[in-house]
């Protein structure tokens, strides 16, 4: 029996700013009056318009008004929190009017739950967000990805969040967005390199809102929610633009300027379904109660909905937070919590879970520890055997900073394939891997072969970082030299512009060329294309080489 609390869901469709305030004010008189009994989100686009909040000023335009006049851009001073900011064309806005009170809700818990929306929402697409304690908002990296602006009257809270999903993002140029100076603005357009269908963003923000609130969006008529707030005899029709053409931007069109901000366009091979599916839905729910990390997530795979889809992850271990920046990775840098010891079992129950004949555990680069980490991965390991004995267990290892004893640590808890990528060439590592060494991870790999020649070794590299064909043959050549048989290769994708920028974009065929080359070089097995990464399909590589050596 469902037990949540049903709050009406009204899709305006474009609304300009005014008509939409306005609705939302009488919809907040009703909903605190009692004569609106359930709870009402909006969601609409806006066309172009710029708000200033209860803290805003004209300081913070860089323009003239007299220029967004010629433009037909209004300037609306609004009774939200916040200083200024834009909405149009692309952006979801969602204006959530909930009695706070009837739900048990602070202001501060409200708005933290709003940003935890528009979080999961674009994690969706494979996108990191996260909280800034200085300021509201989702934040990718530096630069901003949703805001946040609300009112409370009576308990019941109007305004709400603005996604940026495909916004022409100049207008953001003629302001201090929210009052900050140095702020870049950011969407996922953007960030991704191609458009992204709204009605599936708004799909993915109506599931999250409804899992961080507890409640039930009932999808819903503005006609059916109008006769609750207006007497019936009313005959003048909302005087909203439901349904209508999408309104242009005037002066805010989308030109050369914009394009040029963006990274590099990414070709027609580097296109992703996206994620979806009742499995998809029950992998994340999985994860989420055992409050356990992947990489998939933490990292921004491209494959995050494919293999989510079809059942599989890649368990992140000793934490979300790395030791080291490097300048590929998207995976959060900062203060690090203690390894919790229940994180194994815990990883073990989630494999079970999802039954999983293959895991992959990795993990954040922790030189922070004594051991690197590598009592956890042993744990790990030695868990999942008890657990799902029938499971082949791969780890994908940090380089413990070239020590012996945690590599012993791991290879004693006896793990079926030992992974450790070198990522790129030895010229390209002072800019890609800073902190690492390539000898030091050439000779972990050997090491772990020495070891114990019965466990598979594996390596990975990305390619389009700027290496050049006989740099990365010869790297190859070291890998099987140091024992290597399984390799991965794929294209390097810039996670966000705070990253290293993709040098080229590596077509398929010459993925396919360069996995003939590796065979014919002694690896026993490859993977290689635009999409590969260390654990993508990895079951099939490992049976595949396991065929081979039996």
């Amino acid at each position: 029996m469902n037990t949540r609390k049903p709050w009406l869901l009204v899709d305006l469709g474009f609304s300009e700013y005014r008509e939409a305030r306005d609705l939302q004010l009488r919809l907040v008189d009703a909903r605190k009056d009692g004569i609106l009994k359930n709870d009402v989100v909006l969601f609409l686009e806006h066309p172009p318009v710029f708000t200033l909040g209860r803290r805003g000023g004209t300081a913070n335009l860089k323009v003239s008004e007299a220029f967004l006049d010629a433009r037909g851009i209004p300037v609306v001073h609004v009774e939200r929190g916040g200083d200024v900011t834009y909405h149009g064309p692309g952006q979801l806005v969602a204006y959530p009017l909930v009695h706070l009170r009837d739900m048990g809700l602070g202001v501060l818990r409200f708005v933290e739950g709003l940003e935890a929306v528009m979080i999961r929402t674009v994690a969706a697409w494979g996108i990191k967000a996260e909280q800034n304690p200085r300021n509201r908002g989702a934040w990718v990296g530096a630069n901003k990805i949703g805001s946040i602006g609300i009112a409370v009257r009576r308990s019941v809270s109007f305004h709400g969040l603005a996604l940026n999903v495909n916004t022409d993002l100049e207008p953001f140029t003629w302001v201090n967005p929210c009052g900050l100076q140095g702020v870049m603005i950011t969407s996922m357009k953007e960030l991704l390199g191609e458009e992204i269908p709204m009605e599936d963003v708004k799909a993915s923000a109506k599931k999250n809102m409804e899992d961080v609130f507890g409640v039930e969006l009932e999808v819903s008529r503005l006609e059916d929610v109008l006769p609750q707030i207006m007497p019936s005899s009313n005959p003048h029709a909302p005087p909203f633009h439901k349904g209508g053409e999408k309104a242009t931007s005037g002066g805010a069109r989308k030109d050369q300027k914009g394009s040029e901000r963006q990274s590099t366009p990414k070709p027609p091979w580097l296109k992703r379904r996206i994620p979806s599916g009742a499995t998809y839905q029950e992998v994340r729910g999985i994860l989420k109660h055992g409050g356990l990390h992947t990489v998939c997530e933490e990292a921004c795979c491209p494959n995050l909905g494919e293999c989510f889809s079809q059942g599989t992850a890649t368990f992140l271990i000793l934490g979300d937070r790395c030791t080291r920046n490097c300048g590929f990775c998207a995976v959060g840098h900062g203060p690090q919590s203690p390894p919790d010891p229940d994180e194994p079992r815990r990883v073990a129950q989630a494999a079970r879970a999802l039954a999983l004949q293959y895991v992959v555990v990795t993990s954040v680069t922790r030189d922070d520890l004594p051991d690197g980490g590598a009592g956890l991965f042993a744990q790990t390991i030695r868990a999942l055997r008890d657990g799902v004995p029938e499971a082949v267990v791969e780890v994908l290892i940090p380089d413990f900073q070239g020590s012996e004893e945690a590599l012993k640590t791991v290879m004693e808890a006896r793990p079926d394939v030992l992974n450790h990528n070198l990522e790129t060439v030895p010229r390209l590592y002072p800019t890609v891997r800073p902190a690492a060494d390539y000898e030091r991870s050439l000779t972990l790999l050997r090491r772990a072969r020495e070891r114990n020649p019965s466990v598979a070794t594996k390596s990975g590299l990305m390619l389009g970082l700027g290496e050049s064909d006989d740099e990365l043959a010869r790297t190859l050549h070291d890998l099987v030299a140091a024992g290597c048989k399984m390799l991965t290769l794929g294209q390097y994708l810039q996670p966000s512009k705070d990253h290293l920028p993709v040098a080229r974009f590596v077509p398929p065929e010459e993925f396919d060329r360069w996995r003939r080359r590796a065979l014919d070089m002694g690896f026993t097995e490859a993977a290689s294309g635009p999409f590969v990464r260390s654990s993508y399909h990895a079951h099939e590589l490992y049976k595949a080489v396991r065929g081979a050596n039996p």
